[in-house]
């Protein structure tokens, strides 16, 4: 764990990064819209780019201080109690210790699959979910792997970085949505109207309608699949188990059960990926394939 200081240092460098990428690519799609909608009015341009900014710091700050409250109402966490999650609070709390971090708040998805998710801005405003089927059907030592792995992330920041990364991309998309749909409704009056070279920026900006949320959600699955293999490695650190990990990945593996709970913009904070599991959904998924982190693990 010597280099987790340096691993720190690089997700707090890289949310700031992808904010400031993000937030350009929103003001440079703000700028097509002036220049497809303002009929070469400099003053409208400047609006929407500045309308476009305004709105995606605005959704970056209340997903930053609001976005873990919404992820535990939305999968209907409920606080853990010691009369009933003694050894879960325990492995918690001994983990967050081990990991020189504040004890995470600590809850239970009232769900029979196999899983687990960390949210939070930053360790001292995190918390940590496991569902009852992960309590059930999971040993101890595996028990604590899952979790361990999830304190990686509340200790690496990766919570900030993908919290981040999911809602500039969500925001990507409404804007090109917005943009085609005002397109094929509307677009289509005042066309000839648009001059000095209008039709371009009118194909540039259904080009980039289509791709800018492709490629920002391409960008979103790198990130979290890179950031699953680290908190595997931390995991395996911190519990001191690479072995227990893998075989409560083998677990899920086996379960045949989706995690219920989860949604499409939840599932990103999930342990392995909530959904069925298929050719397509794992080309297309925010994990990495179950094999791959398991053969990782047992090679440690």
């Amino acid at each position: 764990m010597s280099n987790a200081f340096d691993e720190v240092a690089t997700n707090k460098w890289k949310s700031y990064l992808l904010m400031f990428v993000f937030t350009l690519i929103i003001i440079f799609i703000g700028y097509v819209f002036g220049r497809v909608w303002g009929n070469n009015d400099p003053s409208i341009v400047i609006t929407f780019m500045v309308l476009a900014f305004i709105i995606a710091i605005i959704m970056a700050l209340v997903s930053y201080y609001a976005g873990d409250k919404a992820a535990l109402s939305i999968s209907r966490a409920q606080p853990a109690n010691r009369q009933d999650h003694a050894h879960y609070i325990n492995t918690v709390e001994g983990l967050a210790l081990a990991a020189q971090i504040p004890t995470p708040q600590i809850y239970v998805l009232p769900d029979d699959s196999i899983n687990a998710f960390a949210t939070g801005r930053d360790p001292k405003h995190a918390s940590i979910a496991v569902t009852r089927g992960a309590l059930a059907k999971l040993n101890r030592t595996e028990l604590e792997g899952v979790v361990a792995h999830e304190m990686g992330h509340v200790r690496n920041y990766d919570m900030r970085l993908m919290t981040i990364t999911v809602i500039l991309v969500g925001l990507i998309a409404l804007l090109s949505n917005f943009f085609l749909r005002s397109m094929i409704f509307g677009g289509g009056r005042s066309n000839e109207d648009r001059g000095g070279g209008g039709g371009i920026f009118i194909i540039v900006g259904l080009v980039l309608a289509i791709l800018a949320p492709i490629i920002a959600e391409l960008i979103k699955l790198a990130i979290s699949r890179k950031r699953e293999f680290a908190a595997d490695a931390e995991g395996a650190i911190l519990s001191r188990n690479p072995e227990a990990l893998a075989n409560a990945l083998k677990k899920i593996k086996k379960d045949s059960l989706e995690t219920k709970v989860a949604t499409n913009a939840t599932a990103h904070m999930y342990f392995t990926s909530p959904f069925k599991k298929g050719f397509w959904s794992n080309m297309f998924s925010t994990h990495p394939p179950i094999d791959e982190r398991i053969k990782r693990l047992e090679a440690m």
